[in-house]
């Protein structure tokens, strides 16, 4: 049943939930939404429920600004409008899923069996249209990249892209590539020539491509490239026919490279956009420094030069005319590109919704036009804004940023019922699960494992990714055939030799990893669990970060794959050496997380409260936590909320602050603390504590400093805990934060290679 507005408290707004009851000195009372008012024109499609801005209590404003509806994930579906037919271009598609060009972290390392299984992979999952990223190496020798000249048109390059089409076509699938021209040179100092050229450049690869059987070609206009350049006021400073005096002329390089594509491979051959469809300017301090694209540009007017969606659909109108066959849909920001395809990280700061990377907070009721959808943590935030583009074209609308239908079937469902897209692009949950498309179509929505949006996954370039890159689910994301060390061979898993006896002791995420591993392999496998409940710390991490991850989905994803797997699962049960050596298990995987570090030293004088219990514990005004990891972190968030004055005192360098979180959410979750007053003290420690003030010894100041503290929060490091293997010779594995603290993706990873292993 639909939940109504009028049933929704404060807290169900705003996703803490069990949160911020804790600590609170009075119940949020009940307040009367009105529609739209987290923060899109109208908020129909995620129910419309919003929130006083006014209420006040027990936490600081920002929680208020712009207040979440989960309710939007209440909805059930069967995905009957997602999966009915619709044509791409001239070729039509049994459903509307489409994956988008993003998450070839690989691609750089050539023609290599890892990248072709990456793309199989969607195909046997249930994808019918690839869009692939531009790949250097795959494509034809041509002046249309940052390095100038790509060296390609190699016959072994067009042997593997043949290959690749013709195996993915076996199960239905296929490809289209994105391609981008980039200018070496500033945009107004281009000749109109070597515009020209890169309009010829696209020709070149259009042409490669189809060769290599790709249908269709996405041609890149966002960011920094060529064609977004010269569509945007914000960019272009030219005063010729490609300047910015009119539409016309700033679609004039799109138009006239559509042309010459259809011209050269043919009407059949699919053209789509990807597409700024409304900008704003995400960095007003505009800290520019020698960025080509800001040659000659006046920075003080920038912000009134964003793309407005009026102006986007009169630029779409003539890419229309001039044959472009659909439009994928994405927001537009000058500086923090990241954001661009994954604005959902604008949801990632429990309690500062709307947090950008400059320490600023989006209000969606104003920002972007007002248009964005702001009360559904990001899910689906830009189908109002695809809605009038849709009304505006005769062309397929797409769009992009956190599409995920396996979450909120019922939300995504009846969007495209209500013509708001006619399809979504998507990479992220694909990733995580390849066979997303076919369970969601069987109806097994509780098996697809979920992504939890936390942008492990993405690093910044694709030498990074390849070296740090990983996913907090799928253990085998970016991690499989790469040849490096400890990393899995191979996407199958192969069957156990011989059925072991595996104890696996900790029911977190880590332990239920290993457990449903070792199980699928074919051994015989109980998992011991000393609470009542299986999760480990993932419920305290929903109720200090909120439900924007999905944690709440993949806790329950790892319950329900134990059970698919024949898992023995026994609670309540702790174990012991005595009780190890009395089941005499082949092998023990332990998973019993880190022990909290509350050595306190010398320090005395204040209020010590361990990190254990500092939802529940009485703090002062003045709160001083000790370390640097996530962990510290998310504490300093969950007293700053609550209008506490926080110091972070750690011995890490400032380098290392919060290195547990993506570098995507670091900078949010870091740039949002600072900006609210939250000060970290890297390199410190404290030294005393006497009449409400810590002295901290800082070898990054050289001096002394003196700061407020009535209450110190301990115990945020965590440290090893192996002990309760100690005694056991048999086969073992400690995984995890009791072996090497870390985070949920690094147990999970540890979980997996166990289960492989045994």
């Amino acid at each position: 049943m639909e939940k109504k507005t009028s049933d929704l408290t404060r807290r169900s707004f705003l996703g803490l939930g069990a949160a911020a009851a804790v600590g609170a000195a009075a119940a949020a009372a009940g307040c009367t939404p009105t529609a739209g008012s987290g923060g899109s024109g109208s908020g129909s499609t995620a129910g419309g429920a919003g929130g006083s801005a006014a209420a006040s209590g027990d936490l600081i404003a920002t929680a208020y600004l712009n207040p979440q509806d989960f309710s939007y994930k209440d909805a059930t579906s069967e995905c009957a409008n997602i999966f009915s037919p619709f044509k791409l271009g001239s070729l039509e598609l049994s459903h509307r899923l489409v994956k988008s060009a993003a998450g070839s972290a690989t691609y750089l390392a050539g023609p290599t069996d890892e990248m072709f299984e990456y793309y199989l992979n969607f195909a046997k999952g249930g994808i019918e249209w690839i869009w692939m990223e531009s790949v250097g190496w795959m494509g034809p020798a041509s002046p249309n990249a940052f390095t100038g000249m790509v060296e390609g048109g190699t016959d072994e390059a067009m042997a593997w892209g043949k290959k690749l089409v013709e195996e993915c076509a076996k199960y239905g699938c296929h490809f289209g590539i994105q391609w981008g021209a980039f200018a070496m040179t500033p945009i107004a100092e281009l000749t109109k020539e070597e515009i020209i050229a890169q309009e010829e450049a696209g020709v070149t690869c259009a042409k490669w491509y189809q060769e290599m059987g790709f249908k269709g070609i996405e041609i890149h206009m966002t960011g920094s490239g060529l064609a977004n350049s010269l569509n945007s006021r914000l960019y272009n400073t030219r005063t010729d026919e490609y300047g910015a005096g009119s539409l016309e002329n700033r679609g004039r390089f799109v138009c006239e490279t559509i042309q010459k594509i259809k011209e050269a491979c043919g009407q059949d051959f699919i053209i789509e956009a990807l597409f700024e469809c409304v900008t704003e300017d995400d960095n007003v301090t505009h800290n520019v420094g020698e960025a080509f694209m800001w040659k000659d540009q006046d920075i003080t007017k920038a912000h009134n030069h964003a793309k407005t969606i009026e102006e986007g659909i009169g630029l779409a109108k003539l890419f229309e005319a001039a044959g472009l066959d659909c439009i994928q849909c994405r927001i537009g920001l000058p500086y923090y590109h990241p954001a661009q395809f994954a604005s959902d990280l604008y949801f990632i700061v429990n309690g500062v919704e709307g947090a950008n990377a400059f320490g600023v907070q989006w209000d969606f009721k104003r920002h972007f036009q007002g248009k964005l959808i702001g009360n559904t943590s990001g899910a689906g935030q830009l189908l109002d804004v695809a809605a009038m583009y849709k009304a505006a074209l005769s062309i397929p609308v797409g769009t992009v940023t956190y599409m995920d239908p396996a979450r909120a079937p019922g939300f995504f469902d009846q969007a495209i019922a209500d013509g708001k897209a006619d399809y979504y692009c998507m990479t992220r949950p694909l990733t995580v699960d390849t066979e997303y498309v076919n369970k969601l179509r069987e109806g097994r929505v509780d098996e697809i494992a979920p992504c939890t949006r936390c942008l492990h996954c993405h690093i910044g370039s694709n030498e990074a990714n390849r070296e740090q890159g990983y996913c907090r689910v799928n253990a085998l994301t970016q991690r499989v055939m790469t040849g490096l060390p400890g990393t899995p061979d191979s996407y199958e898993l192969t069957p156990a030799a011989a059925p072991k006896k595996v104890m696996v002791i900790g029911g977190g995420p880590g332990g239920m990893e290993a457990a449903r591993i070792a199980a699928a392999r074919g051994h015989n496998v109980t998992l011991y669990e000393k609470t009542g409940a299986l999760g480990g710390k993932l419920d305290f991490f929903v109720r200090v970060k909120g439900k924007h991850q999905n944690i709440d989905d993949f806790k329950a994803y790892l319950i329900k794959q134990l059970e698919l797997n024949g898992v023995t699962v026994e609670l309540n049960k702790e174990v012991d050496a005595a009780f190890i050596s009395s089941e005499a298990p082949d092998a023990v995987v332990l998973a019993v997380g880190g022990d909290y570090d509350v050595e306190t030293g010398a320090i005395s004088g204040a209020n010590i409260v361990e990190f254990a219990s500092f939802e529940s514990a009485e703090v002062g005004e003045n709160v001083v936590i000790v370390g640097g990891n996530a962990q510290a972190w998310d504490c300093a968030l969950w007293m700053t909320l609550r209008g506490k004055n926080v110091h972070i005192v750690t011995e890490r360098t400032n380098d290392d602050l919060d290195s547990q979180q993506s570098q995507h959410e670091m900078r949010m979750m870091t740039s949002t603390l600072y900006s609210l007053g939250t000060k970290a003290w890297p390199s410190s420690t404290i030294k005393s504590v006497a009449d409400g003030k810590a002295v901290l010894a800082s070898d990054v100041v050289g001096a002394d400093v003196e700061i407020p503290c009535d209450t110190i929060i301990v115990g945020a490091e965590l440290k090893p805990n192996k002990s309760l293997l100690d005694g056991f010779s048999g086969e073992s594995y400690a995984i995890g934060d009791c072996n090497e603290p870390y985070n949920i993706a690094k147990a999970v990873i540890a979980g997996n290679d166990a289960g492989r292993a045994l």
